[in-house]
């Protein structure tokens, strides 16, 4: 583990390898496991707020189950979530040559609303928690769906922080990124 900005960080993050390879799994992490994404509770409002602009790429089924669950749902934890059709693939999801993917990023990609998509989607396979005392931890989250991306960032030499510079950047700031990228030298055998 190691510090920046108050933000602890697996050092797993800085050395293990790590690109999305959609040709092989197809969007599986929007479609697969026990519940919704993580939401943050303001990520709610905008969902809400910018539900237009990306409903219209939704499936049928996806707008069906946020008419039917809301814009968000509590999962057993007490944490917020993305609603699920048939308590399975993302209500925000739709198809595209067989490869699921994320309304709400198409529709940002489109210049229609500035919102991305959530956060816990943009960063994974990284994900953010809160700590006991107060300051937020950045891990990386094993999921045997994503052995294609293992794969893939070790055959392009491309690490996890890497793969995620966009949002890593967007949400802790360029500064934050910079000595992520600093301290990778540092654990370099």
């Amino acid at each position: 583990m190691i510090e920046i900005d108050g933000v602890i960080v697996s050092a797993d993050i800085l050395t293990e390898p790590f690109s999305c390879d959609l040709a092989v799994c197809r969007g599986a992490c929007c479609v697969e496991g026990n519940a919704g994404a993580p939401l943050e509770l303001e990520e709610v409002g905008i969902l809400e707020r910018d539900y237009d602009t990306y409903s219209q790429f939704m499936t049928p089924e996806g707008r069906m189950a946020v008419e039917n669950q809301g814009f968000m749902v509590v999962d057993q934890d007490g944490d917020y979530t993305t609603p699920l059709i048939e308590e399975r693939e993302c209500a925000y999801s739709y198809r595209e040559n067989g490869i699921t993917l994320c309304a709400v990023e198409r529709a940002a990609k489109e210049g229609l609303t500035e919102f991305v998509k959530p956060l816990s989607c943009h960063l994974y396979p990284v994900r953010l928690t809160k700590l006991n005392n107060g300051s937020v931890g950045l891990y990386y989250h094993r999921w045997d769906i994503c052995a294609s991306a293992v794969s893939c960032g070790r055959k392009s030499n491309i690490k996890v922080y890497q793969a995620l510079s966009d949002p890593l950047s967007k949400h802790f700031g360029a500064g934050f990124y910079a000595a992520l990228t600093e301290a990778e030298e540092y654990l370099k055998p």
